[in-house]
């Protein structure tokens, strides 16, 4: 008995069932609940891990089995009790767990019967968990039942071919094989669990010799790369190494490339799991592991900030040490982490600078804005004023101002419409056609085959040289440094020397 207890009191245990079950509604998904699984796998340092999802409809199975450590009879059951170490205790500084019930949490969060077997030595260990046994017991014991269930006896034979190893069995899957799910639905999670493991471990498994191999029924999973780190247009900055409580912090800032510097498939693939917009933000790994994907974690200029389309390429890489789990208030289902407000204000300070960056390339589309180190002529400028911002087209650029200087008497009325043009730009129609749709509006001639931006080209081009007098290089000069025409220097290239041959319309 601890001496500071005082002379009266009471011995108060919780009752086993009624626990159990309200642990079970933590909040875990499916993909969520086997993270935490593959996360004692890769403590107990596996190299291979397999992910099965057996559909039997009512009776359907998920297993994990590794090639890790393994444990005999007296840490099995350590393991397999609740709350078997303090999140206070010391640990290694490899450890991915913290709480000492990621294990079961994870599991009750799925299923009614939790069986582990692990084998070391080439000694095969066995517990399980069965909530049904606890709720028909006649007491509030905790009982751990010893050996598989006789049905489930066949999945030990996935440890029989290996010295060491774990094998954490997932049955009566009420959590999951809901009514009126169907092996498609089956099929869907499998694929849904598949994308957020690639993201989870995505450090773990990349690499020509990657630390971790992990498949799902035989499929290998392919890392996702939140940061498209091997492609030329991503900006990246340093490191940045931050001291803080609870332990150094490493943050490196990227801006994605704008999606028209994608293919499909790379434009799919950076979306993840989530879509775009939703996938912004800071990305927290402790120990290389994923908790965080894509949150701004409630810090912002005045407020938080929300997750906007004009940012959805600004991604934040920032890792903790272990040692700084109280710090970051890092929670049970490893999915929710806060900065000390020690570090609010640098970390508000890098987010700011690359939201900024992440902003003109989503509203340059991706293109550089100067050309041989000159800028290039926009069509359209902005406008800061006490009411606000507003949008005037440039009269500057080339292709206004031709038609402004030969208008003649019909300059009152070209001003006019250009005006009109100026009043009723649909800036709140453009912005919830962008944000509803996800979709940036085509400009640039990015929906046009070649020949209808050789035709306005062409007009250009000679009113440059036949009316400007300008000689043809100087035009073709003038052109590269034009919008939208700088995104086309091979067809300013075509163009001939002597361009008077031709119609003057496009």
């Amino acid at each position: 008995m601890m001496s500071r207890l005082p002379d009266a009191f009471r011995h108060a245990p919780p009752r086993a069932g009624a626990m159990i079950e309200s642990l079970r509604g933590l909040g875990y998904s499916t993909a969520t609940a086997l993270a935490d699984i593959i996360d004692n796998s890769i403590a107990a340092h596996a190299r291979n891990v397999e992910v099965l999802f057996d559909w039997r409809n009512q009776e359907s199975v998920i297993a994990v089995v590794d090639d890790g450590d393994g444990m005999n009879a007296g840490e099995l059951d350590q393991a397999m009790r609740l709350g078997s170490r303090s999140p206070l205790d010391d640990r290694k500084s490899d450890d991915l767990g913290r709480f000492g019930m990621g294990l079961k949490t994870a599991s009750f969060s799925q299923c009614r019967r939790l069986t582990v077997a692990s084998g070391k030595g080439g000694s095969i260990n066995c517990l399980r968990w069965d909530l049904d046994a606890l709720a028909d017991s006649d007491d509030d014991g905790w009982y751990m039942l010893e050996g598989p269930d006789p049905e489930s006896r066949v999945w030990l034979a996935k440890l029989s071919d290996r010295k060491n190893g774990t094998l954490v069995l997932w049955e009566n899957l009420d959590r999951v094989v809901t009514q009126g799910f169907t092996e498609q639905d089956f099929l869907d999670l499998v694929d849904r669990v598949e994308h957020h493991l690639a993201m989870v471990f995505h450090r773990y498994l990349q690499g020509t010799r990657p630390r971790l191999v992990l498949s799902i029924n035989g499929r290998a999973v392919v890392p996702w790369d939140p940061f498209l780190s091997a492609h030329p247009a991503t900006w990246s900055s340093p490191v940045d190494h931050i001291p803080a409580q609870g332990g150094e912090i490493e943050v490196r800032c990227h801006v994605l490339p704008h999606k028209d510097r994608l293919d499909q498939k790379e434009q799919e693939s950076a979306a993840g799991p989530d879509g775009w917009t939703a996938q912004q933000g800071f990305y927290v790994y402790r120990n290389e592991r994923l908790l965080v994907a894509g949150s701004w974690l409630g810090l912002g200029q005045g407020r938080s900030w929300t997750k906007e389309e004009a940012h959805r390429l600004a991604r934040i890489r920032l890792d903790i040490p272990n040692t700084a789990d109280a710090a970051w208030k890092i929670n049970i289902l490893k999915s929710v982490a806060r900065p000390p407000v020690s570090l609010r204000d640098r970390l508000t300070w890098l987010a700011e600078d690359t939201r900024s960056r992440a902003r003109r390339v989503f509203a340059h589309r991706g293109r550089t804005r100067t050309c041989g180190g000159e800028p290039v002529i926009q069509a359209w400028r902005t406008e800061h004023f006490s009411g606000g911002v507003r949008y005037r087209i440039d009269e500057g650029h080339p292709a206004i101002r031709a038609v402004l200087d030969d208008a003649g008497d019909l300059l009152p009325r070209v001003q006019a419409m250009l005006r009109v043009i100026e009043e009723t730009v649909p800036v709140q129609r453009i912005w919830l056609d962008t944000a509803e749709a996800r979709e940036t509006p085509r400009t640039g001639f990015s929906a046009d085959c070649p020949s209808e931006v050789v035709a306005v080209l062409s007009v250009m081009y000679r009113n440059l040289v036949v009316r400007k007098g300008m000689a043809p290089q100087l035009a073709r000069e003038q052109l590269l440094h034009t919008e939208p025409f700088d995104a086309y220097p091979d067809l300013i290239k075509e163009l001939p020397d002597d361009p008077s041959v031709g119609d003057e319309g496009p």
